[in-house]
């Protein structure tokens, strides 16, 4: 299943990618391995969060649960972007019914200073461990397993808010009020996620993704290209020494979409709200796609999800470069069958 930028890879995902032709659109699901999935709810009936992250075996059993009921044509580790936070100095805890909480947020310069650098040798071992162990089992089916990592602005602005956010008023103060502050903690996470992702690709992901999940619900064009793009134009230069392909995911980034394309990445990950078409045409032509169904979607009746899935199909037009995916990630109490018969549908009405 190599991926060299000399060498064509035979995994359908990994040519897509490259934007290689494909005997039929590949697909997989942002968070494809959670709890919509009954076998992951009894896992985590047992066992916490970062227990289940922290435990190759158990990360590296909940990666593949997707891939077996599904037959999915790429996997994705399961882990969670805030982690290398633990690392680097703040207290994390995922609270049931609230999400992840820091408690111990950063709202100070002299807590940026403090935070460390470490590499993720030393704090991410039982990630890489699980990418190790997944990409053993998924290499003799031909399954690429992609890594991944938060960009620097979604980690920030978690770690300066304390977890989730509606406004987003103590990161962009910090930004606003305290630029060299926020340019020392942004390099930090530069540095952290890059050697991290470098990592993942070295272990055996043969793709990464970067998740920008908040940068465009939080700021508007101009603070982007100023407080923003910067550093996602570092993290993916630094990424080209992983020889893989990089995905660069975004949401409510539309309106500068062409920008987002500008930062790097060899694959545009794109969210459900413009249609396909309209971004494919404001991302330049030799990156490829990914996307954009609307998670929602997958909670409709058959008739709407076919008429969507029909739609993005129609706006893709077969062209390479294209991985069926949704907008953002599957939520939990989608129906398992609907899973199984949109990934069916996609798979018969793209083949060659």
């Amino acid at each position: 299943m190599t991926d060299s930028h000399n060498t064509e890879p035979t995994a359908r995902f990994l040519r897509a990618c490259r934007g290689l032709p494909v005997d039929r659109t590949p697909i997989w699901f942002m968070r494809q391995a959670g709890r919509y999935m009954a076998e992951y709810r009894a896992i985590r009936a047992r066992y916490a969060m970062l227990d289940v992250i922290r435990t190759p075996e158990l990360a590296a059993e909940v990666t593949l649960q997707p891939i077996n009921a599904f037959d999915f044509d790429a996997a994705i580790i399961f882990a969670d972007i805030l982690p290398p936070l633990i690392g680097m100095g703040l207290e994390l805890e995922f609270v049931k019914g609230e999400g992840p909480v820091i408690h111990n947020p950063l709202r100070t310069n002299y807590a940026i200073d403090m935070l460390a650098a470490p590499p993720a040798q030393e704090t991410l071992a039982p990630t890489l461990q699980a990418i190790e162990l997944a990409a053993a089992e998924l290499a003799p089916r031909d399954i690429p397993l992609i890594g991944f990592a938060g960009a620097p602005f979604t980690l920030a602005a978690y770690a300066v808010e304390g977890g989730g956010s509606k406004n987003y008023t103590h990161v962009k103060s910090l930004m606003y009020s305290e630029p060299a502050a926020w340019q020392r903690l942004m390099s930090k996470l530069v540095t952290v996620q890059a050697d991290y992702l470098l990592a993942q690709a070295k272990a055996g992901a043969a793709a990464l993704q970067v998740f920008d999940s908040w940068a465009g619900m939080a700021l508007g064009y101009s603070d982007y290209m100023r407080f923003v793009a910067p550093y996602n134009r570092a993290l993916f230069h630094a990424l080209r020494r992983a020889d893989v392909p990089v995905i660069n995911f975004s949401t409510g980034t539309a309106a500068f979409i062409d920008q987002v394309a500008a930062c790097g990445g060899d694959v545009i990950g794109v969210d459900w709200r413009m249609p396909l078409d309209w971004y494919r045409s404001r991302i330049p032509a030799d990156r490829a796609i990914q996307g954009n169904l609307d998670p929602v979607a997958l909670l409709a009746p058959w008739r709407e999800l076919k008429y969507q899935a029909d739609d993005l199909l129609t706006r893709a037009a077969g062209q390479p470069g294209h991985i069926f995916n949704l907008g953002h990630g599957i939520f939990p109490n989608t129906p398992v069958e609907t899973v199984q018969r949109v990934v069916d549908y996609v798979k018969e009405q793209t083949a060659k």
